[in-house]
C-alpha cells in the first residue's frame, strides 16, 4: 500500500525554512529593518509629509517611519546619537549645525520648499491688523500674550523675531511671549484662544480651522522661509529613494496644495 504524501504550497516553502532555521529568519528580519528608513522632520511639514509618505508607499520595499518636532530639538537629537535617516529641517541654521558636526551625508543636502510667516488670530476674533513699520500689535494683544516658536531656537520664533525686529515692535511685544517648543504648539495656543494672537507658517494656518490670517509678514522683514533636506551621515538603505520622492513633482504639487511655496 502507498503511503500517501501531503505538498506544502510553494509560496509557504520559504517561511517553512524560516521556522526551521533561526540564523536564517534572522537574515530575513535583518534585511526588513535595513529597508525601514526614519524621518526626523520640521512639526510644520506634518500633514504634507504625512500624506506624501503614504502616496510612497512601500512600492520600492522601504517603509517610512516619521517622526516631528522642532527642528532644533530634532537636530540636538542626531547630535546625540538618534537613529534618524533623513532630516528636514524648517530653516537652513539647523541643517548648517548639523553639516558642520559633519553629521549630514556630504553631498546629500537640498532645499526642497519654502514659506510665508503669518499673523494669525482665533477665528473668532474680531482683531484687524495690517502689517507695517511700527504697527500696533501691543496694543492688539489687549494684555494678552503672543504665541510662537521660541525665538533662542525654534526657527519659526527666529524668523518672528526679525520679522518683529525689524519692523520695530520687537521690543514692545518681547516680554508677553508664549515660547512654545514647536510650530504646532504655538498653533494650538491660539486655536484654544488661549492668546489673542500668534505667529505661525502659512501652512499652519491654512489646516486649523479655529485659526484666521490676520495679516501675512512681507518677504523682506525676515530671512527667506528655507526647507533643506538631508541623509544623515549614517543613513540606511532606501533614504535617498525617499529623498528623491519628495523632489518629484508629483511631491510639489502635493506641498503646494498645502500652501508651501518654491524654495526662495
Amino acid at each position: 500500500m502507498q503511503r500517501s504524501r501531503t505538498r506544502l504550497p510553494r509560496w509557504l516553502v520559504p517561511l517553512t525554512l524560516c521556522l526551521f532555521h533561526p540564523a536564517w529568519s534572522a537574515d530575513v528580519a535583518r534585511a526588513a529593518a535595513d529597508r525601514t528608513i526614519v524621518v526626523f522632520a520640521a512639526a510644520s511639514l506634518t500633514d504634507a509629509l504625512s500624506e506624501l509618505t503614504r502616496d510612497f508607499g512601500t512600492a520600492p520595499g522601504v517603509t517610512v517611519k516619521l517622526s516631528f518636532a522642532a527642528s532644533s530639538a530634532l537636530a540636538r537629537q542626531i547630535e546625540s546619537g538618534a537613529p534618524a535617516d533623513v532630516f528636514f529641517s524648517a530653516d537652513l541654521e539647523w541643517m548648517d549645525y548639523l553639516e558642520t558636526r559633519k553629521l549630514i551625508k556630504a553631498g546629500s543636502r537640498h532645499d526642497v520648499i519654502g514659506n510665508r510667516l503669518v499673523l494669525i488670530a482665533p477665528s473668532a476674533s474680531p482683531i484687524k491688523l495690517a502689517i507695517a513699520p511700527h504697527f500696533a500689535l501691543a496694543a492688539a494683544l489687549g494684555g494678552g500674550r503672543l504665541a510662537t516658536g521660541d525665538p533662542d531656537s525654534v526657527p519659526v520664533g527666529r524668523y518672528a523675531r526679525a520679522a518683529l525686529t525689524s519692523l520695530g515692535v520687537w521690543n514692545s511685544v518681547e516680554d508677553h511671549l508664549v515660547r512654545a517648543d514647536n510650530v504646532r504648539a504655538a498653533l494650538a495656543y491660539v486655536d484654544r484662544a488661549e492668546v489673542p494672537l500668534g505667529i505661525v507658517y502659512q501652512t499652519d494656518a491654512l489646516i486649523d480651522k479655529g485659526v484666521r490670517i490676520v495679516d501675512a509678514f512681507p518677504d523682506a522683514t525676515h530671512p527667506p522661509i528655507v526647507y533643506p533636506i538631508a541623509l544623515t551621515a549614517g543613513a540606511r538603505s532606501g533614504a535617498q529613494e525617499f529623498v528623491d520622492f519628495l523632489r518629484t513633482p508629483t511631491a510639489q504639487a502635493v506641498f503646494t496644495r498645502y500652501g508651501f511655496t518654491a524654495p526662495p
